[in-house]
């Protein structure tokens, strides 16, 4: 008895100790220096546009309303290409038409609706004198107040996907995944990207009744890939669904990441140069790493001199994938 006495006066007094030693301590992270963040974008048969930001601090709190301060007005922005030379117009998102909204909201990856919302001036030229053409690299210039931002890009020749389908893993189940066969140039480097969107509606059943499913392209972790394990071979692979943070039913149960029996995909596949594959492919591996304490934090490897950000060339094609069973 005088035994277990002792061993729980003991752990009482062991319990004491320690919460005497807890101390509150208090980080004071230093601020990081401002820079410039070029977010753009030159597609085969598009016109491009180009968003400029500022960067933030690593806690600043990021939402709908603070969307609009992060990208500034007033720059002086154009693109040059060969002989020609481009100025692009300052132009606000409200007054863009709705193809190049969609674009910009892939883009920063949110919904256009919240993008109208906004704020936003973004730089373009959608008077038809811009439009990307494969083969050719597209030098931007960023001039604001007293700093000057450079980047350049490339748009290959695209290369089509083919015999894209939908195909359930296990049978009796509605979910499954996008396929699709790649024929790859015998050139060593080449590099892609995959993105689709669902178009069509949800049942009247939904609380999104009648609502297109996407409204925008989505890329999921690991769109970017490259050659190098398959170089001027025809290479077969899948993708599952990329999502959004939403509240919508299926992005929040057990149809997160399927394609469904009944769906209808739109796909775009992209053609893209070293330096927009090694930056997108870079981003992905720290989005998947998120909170992870074994995570080796690093600056994303930018395309963009005098600043940070991405100036990418795209050679899309498109294609069309009905999912029956």
């Amino acid at each position: 008895m005088m035994s277990s006495k002792l061993k729980i006066t003991s752990l009482f007094l062991a319990c004491l100790f320690l919460m005497s030693c807890e101390k509150e301590i208090t980080v004071d992270l230093p601020q990081p220096e401002r820079k410039l963040v070029v977010d753009g974008q030159i597609e085969l048969g598009a016109s491009p546009f180009v968003l400029l930001s500022s960067s933030i601090a690593p806690f600043e709190p990021t939402n709908a309303e603070s969307l609009s301060s992060f990208y500034l007005r007033g720059a002086d922005v154009s693109i040059r290409s060969g002989e020609d030379f481009y100025e692009l117009d300052e132009i606000c998102l409200s007054d863009l038409p709705g193809e190049l909204i969609n674009t910009v909201a892939e883009q920063l990856g949110v919904s256009p609706v919240v993008l109208i919302s906004s704020d936003i001036c973004a730089y373009s030229k959608i008077d038809g004198s811009l439009i990307g053409e494969a083969g050719k690299i597209y030098n931007l210039e960023v001039v604001y107040e007293e700093e000057v931002l450079t980047a350049s890009t490339k748009i290959n020749e695209a290369v089509v996907l083919d015999s894209m389908w939908f195909s359930v893993p296990n049978p009796g189940d509605s979910l499954g995944f996008a396929y699709a066969i790649l024929d790859d140039p015998d050139t060593l480097g080449n590099a892609y990207r995959w993105s689709a969107k669902r178009i069509n509606f949800y049942p009247a059943w939904s609380e999104h009744a009648f609502e297109q499913k996407d409204q925008i392209y989505i890329a999921p972790l690991g769109s970017a890939y490259d050659d190098e394990f398959f170089n001027g071979l025809e290479f077969q692979f899948a993708y599952f669904r990329g999502s959004q943070n939403s509240e919508k039913e299926d992005d929040n149960n057990i149809e997160r990441g399927f394609f469904k029996i009944g769906d209808t995909i739109a796909v775009k596949g992209a053609h893209i140069d070293r330096g927009v594959f090694k930056f997108i492919s870079a981003m992905e591996d720290q989005i998947a790493t998120q909170g992870s304490p074994f995570a080796t934090p690093a600056n994303l490897p930018s395309n963009v001199q005098g600043g940070l950000g991405l100036w990418a060339g795209y050679a899309t094609s498109y294609d069309t994938i009905i999912c029956t069973p």
